[in-house]
């Protein structure tokens, strides 16, 4: 089941029904989905995307999707840590509304999924995909440890940037030798 998680400033919690209309909203919105895949889509498709999330992520337990609140209760973003189509791994998908941009809420954002991906699921690696241009988003991933992999050329002649970032906890093998005696 996809946990609560807060933060200082956000509450992530599992998306209920009502939300369908603001998610849809969210991501019908040009600012949104231009960094968020190949959007915009048609509102439809957003409301089939809205539903999977319930018959598929939360039913099957298969990864953790979160309705993203600020202090008002509005949905204010959203996020995800889930099996990576590009990697090996599982990679952190998340955004905001545009008015709550530039407020350092995306770092605090990403900061609470990767640490729930450390933490709380053990994972040794967590993966983002951000294209080259979001400034904003590769900053913020910046100050949470993230590092260049490798870019991926899309169809459009755009870039996307793989990056990763290791748990604090994982450790070269090397550095934990100690020689007895």
């Amino acid at each position: 089941m996809t946990p609560t998680l807060r933060t200082e400033r956000l509450l992530l919690e599992p998306y209920v029904p009502a939300d369908e209309d603001d998610f849809t909203a969210l991501f019908m919105d040009a600012r949104v989905s231009r960094w968020m895949g190949n959007g915009p889509w048609p509102e439809a498709d957003y409301r089939a995307t809205f539903a999977r999330i319930f018959t598929r992520a939360y039913a099957s337990e298969r990864f953790h999707v979160w309705a993203v609140r600020q202090g008002d209760g509005r949905l204010a973003g959203h996020a995800e840590i889930k099996p990576a189509k590009v990697v090996d791994g599982h990679e952190l998908v998340y955004c905001l509304a545009p008015d709550r941009w530039g407020q350092g809420l995306g770092t605090e954002l990403a900061g609470a999924v990767v640490a729930h991906g450390f933490e709380a699921l053990g994972l040794e690696q967590v993966y983002a995909t951000v294209a080259e241009s979001n400034a904003a988003s590769r900053a913020a991933l910046g100050k949470l440890g993230f590092r260049h992999v490798r870019d991926i050329a899309e169809d459009d002649g755009s870039i996307t940037r793989l990056l990763s970032a290791a748990s604090p906890t994982r450790r070269p093998l090397a550095s934990t030798w100690r020689r007895r005696g």
